[in-house]
């Protein structure tokens, strides 16, 4: 098991309750795979530029431990899913 925090930044447009389903999906997929440390709701901040005809977009960022293949997986979840502007993963040291 390695650790790990993920940043993922949604599209502003979406009401409240939508952007809590879509960082609510990934939570619960990264619970399925293994062990969330922590939640960090940064809300909605300004883009240092436009992504996707976006200013603005919202800030989550998540501290996790799994398997060293889980990643992968989760990188392509994010790029598939509708209304994620941007996302990176990085393993954190020990």
């Amino acid at each position: 098991m390695a650790k790990y925090e993920t940043m993922l930044v949604t599209n502003a447009a979406l009401d409240e309750e939508a952007s809590a389903a879509l960082v609510g999906k990934f939570k619960s997929l990264i619970e399925a795979n293994g062990t969330i440390d922590s939640v960090d709701e940064w809300g909605k901040k300004r883009l240092a530029y436009p992504i996707n005809d976006q200013t603005e977009g919202v800030y989550t960022v998540i501290k996790f431990t799994s398997n060293p293949d889980f990643p992968a997986e989760l990188d392509r979840v994010y790029k598939i899913t509708e209304g994620v502007l941007r996302s990176i993963i990085i393993a954190e040291e020990e």
